[in-house]
């Protein structure tokens, strides 16, 4: 069974200080000690060793509740064989900026980390290579550990969780049964994405142009009976509480569109004979704009329509089913893209428009979806996009019926959908006459019509569709439901018997007939019915990747609970997540999932919010370095970008980019400035080569300057471009920094013990300096805009260096500012400069608003009782001060150079006289 602890997912201590030591002696070997601008490599290992025996960053299971929390989190990663690249760590470090500011702040901070760890890749990657998922995932978990922790990320690791152990995924089966005796879980048969050569059913976001998203297998459409949850059910609160959200209001919207909430009209349509006389049959059709019905020129069905088979005559049968299978080879996304030229079949028969009595043709058309409405639409040419291009194309008629406002003519040669007035909708035998009102007027009484006559009714729908909830993989949860073998009837496990383990595999391998690999494991299938004792089969699908991200947020609260999923205090306390971090690729189903997971359980009684995540950030994404191409002619001259195009296909060449220089807006060759270059940067992938590996990075110039640089390349919610290069200008500034605390090199290039700080009291321009600073960066912090946070600090380190004496009380407040960003050499500094702990629970820096004001004054500056000039002093400048600042002035330093000073008359905030005298001489600062 599997049954991994997390001593058995870490990584031995061993190993651990194996790596450290490797890498520390790699740096020692690479850069010569007079080279460093700071010793990283010493500073970092020992101060990741510390946090690690000290367990610093731990949140106690008891903690003082009065105080303030703050929950941070990551979104779940997915362990995957080949590690981080730089882009991850942009989220994380953006994270450990808040955790580590709050803490500092007082607040009870939760920062954890864990794994989604069951999925697909790991499944493959063990077909392949025969090696068994769990062995894989264990590795790649240590890889991923061990590289965060290098980082100096503070996280909670006491509190690590991991999908595939069964004391959590306990837990993810019982919500399930929450579920299921709810009826929000059930079975159905549905058209699903079918992939034989990786034997299982795909979700929509895996398949890509009809083919696996992993391997670039084909996919195909067929109908299987699967477990699903019937997320629908939430549809209205999932929309209706996106409002209280302090979410992107892009992420909000798109949740919006794919929930899809519309109000219209179910609309019934009779199948007429090849007489023309009605059958005993209906085609039900979904419209938002039953006012337009006069204008419906034909129907669609889906080919996964339930009715198909009926509605095709012979002639048309063997076309119809070609058809069908073209449409199985595509996911619903590539089906509904409104770029994609729509096609279509005709099915042979007809239906009775209800509205006008007119028989109109019946086609089949895989731009509609058989999960979405009633899987029929009725066509309007005229006033849909879609269906204008459709019946184009097979010359269906095309009747206008809305009339624009303000408008004379409604014939454009083009699809108007919007509202207007109503024309050409009118039929006295059949009671309906909608002619000359508007549009929504019009849709009220078709309803009221359809209504009365038995044609219809009206209906509110949406997009969304309930959850397919099944997977015919071996690597995922056990569904806990056996089947009795008598009557197939499917029995919910007793929440006691509950870890469901999954079974141990040599042989997880497809198998072919669409029988998930669990069936293989013929002794775990058959079993007994806890109740009834009768025989019985387990369910051999498994859960979907995304069911133990969806509430694992919960379990960080209580990692360790054996009895209940979260205690109720510990959950009152922490929910809901205050600062959610991820990719923008999770906006809609992720996160949608989550929340319908959390208000069933709040329904329920297990939580006591209504929502999970209180803000969601989207960090942009981090794209490899840019490719510099220049164009080459067919023969092989170059040739400029702008004129490339229009010679046709050209050869391209990757220019290094020491040939290459920046011209205006273009990058051009440096040997010939008339050659412009094409310049593109991608997002990072093993395919492209342009993968950055952190470790790399690290090895160079150390963790903080990671952090530090990717804070500092822009916009935390902008997508950067990633310059190797870029990062020695951040690596520098932390240099400087050292220097500045330490001192520089010895003679021998080590660095000093201690600082050259002093314990004088600072002067109020240096209070200033500081507190200004600490404003600054208190502000971005809070705002998530780090990389203006960092502006500020190198701008006082550019003051400091002007100094010249350097309070120790300054510089340590200045480096409790830097911690959050560079916590390894904070942490050094701090203790060189005489403490003893850690300064992780040092309170944060607060600006004192008495200098934050400006005092600044405009002062006349006399020579010999005549202004000259100005100068800028702060309110209660000194005389010798108010004088050094003159003779530094350009204009006024004109009139005292080489004079003698006879006398100053000075005025405090009023004025400055300077009386010379006749000796020349070189002035001077008395």
């Amino acid at each position: 069974m599997l049954a991994s602890t997390p001593s058995r997912v870490r990584s031995s201590e061993s190993e651990q200080v194996n790596q450290v030591e490797e890498r520390e002696q790699k740096q020692k070997q690479k850069q010569p000690v007079e080279k460093r601008a700071y010793p990283f490599h010493e500073i970092e290992p020992k101060w990741q060793r510390y946090w690690d025996d000290n367990h610093t960053f731990r949140t106690p299971d008891e903690i003082d509740t009065s105080k303030p929390k703050f929950y941070v989190l990551d979104m779940f990663p997915y362990p995957s064989g080949s590690g981080l690249h730089v882009g991850h760590p942009l989220g994380y470090t953006a994270t450990d900026i808040l955790a580590r500011f709050k803490r500092m702040q007082g607040y009870n901070v939760l920062h954890p980390m864990g794994w989604d760890a069951f999925g697909l890749p790991a499944e493959q990657y063990a077909i392949e290579t025969g090696t068994h998922p769990k062995i894989t995932t264990l590795r790649n978990i240590n890889r991923f550990r061990f590289q965060l922790k290098s980082l100096g990320f503070s996280y909670d690791w006491d509190r690590e969780i991991s999908t595939i152990e069964p004391e959590y995924y306990k837990w993810t089966q019982w919500i399930f049964l929450q579920l299921l005796k709810r009826g929000l879980a059930y079975q159905a048969e549905v058209p699903v994405n079918w992939c034989p050569a990786l034997g299982t059913v795909l979700a929509n976001e895996e398949v890509v142009d009809g083919v696996s998203e992993r391997g670039g297998h084909p996919v195909i459409r067929k109908p299987m009976r699967q477990w699903m949850l019937k997320i629908t059910a939430y549809a209205d609160r999932l929309l209706e509480d996106l409002d209280a959200l302090d979410w992107p209001e892009s992420v909000k919207e798109m949740q919006r569109n794919w929930i899809g909430r519309s109000e219209g009209a179910e609309m019934e349509f009779h199948v007429l004979d090849e007489d023309g006389k009605e059958r005993d049959i209906k085609i039900t059709v979904y419209t938002t704009r039953p006012d337009t019905i006069f204008g419906a020129t034909y129907l669609v069905v889906a080919p996964e329509h339930s009715l198909l088979s009926s509605l095709v005559s012979d002639a048309q049968s063997r076309s119809v089913e070609e058809y069908k299978d073209l449409a199985s080879r595509k996911s619903d996304l590539e089906r509904t893209e409104l770029q994609k030229e729509k096609i279509g079949v005709f099915s042979g028969c007809y239906a009775r428009n209800p509205a006008n009595g007119e028989s109109i043709p019946i086609w089949i058309a895989d731009y509609v979806l058989g999960n979405y409405g009633t899987g029929a639409i009725m066509s309007v040419p005229a006033h849909d996009t879609r269906d204008y291009e459709f019946a184009t194309k097979y010359d269906i008629p095309v009747r206008w019926v809305v009339k624009p406002d303000g408008e004379d003519s409604c014939y454009s040669g083009m699809a108007y959908a919007g509202e207007g007035t109503i024309l050409n909708s009118s039929n006295s035998t059949l009671g309906l006459d909608i002619n000359g009102f508007p549009s929504k007027v019009a849709a009220s009484k078709v309803i009221e019509w359809a209504e009365k006559t038995g044609n219809g009714k009206k209906k509110v729908n949406y997009k969304l569709r309930d959850w397919l909830f099944a997977r015919q993989r071996y690597w995922g949860e056990p569904i806990p439901v056996v089947f009795l073998e008598d009557t197939g009837e499917g029995v919910p496990l007793p929440e006691a018997d509950l870890p469901l383990k999954l079974p141990d595999l040599d042989d997880f391998t497809p198998t072919g007939t669409g029988d998930p690999p669990l069936s293989k494991a013929v002794s775990w299938v058959k079993t007994t019915d806890p109740s009834s004792g009768k025989p019985a089969r387990r369910e051999t699908s498994t859960m979907p990747q995304w069911a133990g991200s969806c509430w694992y947020y919960l379990r960080y609260m209580d990692p360790k609970n054996s009895e209940e999923l979260v205690n109720k205090t510990k959950e009152m306390y922490w929910s809901p997540v205050d600062v959610y971090v991820g990719g923008a690729e999770h906006a809609v189903l992720h996160l949608l999932y989550s929340r319908f997971w959390h208000k069933v359980l709040y329904d329920i009684g297990v939580v006591s919010t209504k929502e999970p995540f209180k803000c969601v950030i989207n960090q942009g994404i981090i794209l490899g370095e840019v490719q510099y191409m220049a164009c080459k002619d067919p023969d092989g001259n170059y040739v400029s970008a702008d004129s490339a195009d229009a010679l046709g296909e050209l050869h391209k060449e990757i220019i290094p980019e020491e040939k290459v220089m920046k011209s205006g807006d273009s990058f051009v060759l440096k040997d010939d400035h008339n050659i412009s270059l094409i310049a593109r940067a991608h997002k990072m992938s093993k395919s492209r080569g342009n993968v950055v590996n952190p470790d790399d990075v690290v090895f160079e110039y150390g963790a903080d300057s990671l952090r530090l640089y990717e804070m500092f390349m822009g916009p935390f919610r902008d997508s950067k471009t990633w310059s190797t290069s870029g990062i020695e200008g951040v690596y520098r500034f932390l240099g400087r920094t050292w220097r500045l605390i330490v001192g520089p090199p010895l003679p021998n290039g080590a660095f000093r013990d201690g600082t050259v700080t002093i314990d004088d009291e600072p002067t109020f321009k240096q209070l200033r300096t500081l507190h200004k600073c600490i404003a600054k960066v208190t502000e971005e912090i809070e705002g998530t805009r780090f990389n203006t946070g960092i502006s500020a600090m190198m701008e006082f380190t550019n003051a400091a260096y002007k100094w010249d004496k350097l309070p120790r009380s300054i510089m340590e407040a200045f480096v409790l500012l830097l911690s959050p960003y560079a916590p390894h050499i904070a942490e050094e500094l701090w203790f060189r400069l005489g403490h003893a702990n850690s300064l992780v629970y040092e309170p944060f820096p607060e600006a004192n608003p008495a200098y934050l004001k400006d005092t600044y004054i405009v002062l006349p500056v006399q020579i010999n009782g005549k202004t000259r000039g100005t100068i800028q002093v702060e309110e209660g400048c000194s005389e010798e001060d108010a004088f050094r600042l003159a003779s530094q002035d350009e204009k006024l330093s004109k009139h005292l150079d080489g004079k003698s000073i006879k006398k100053r008359i000075f005025v405090p905030g009023k004025i400055l006289n300077v009386i010379l005298g006749s000796q020349n001489v070189k002035a001077g600062v008395r």
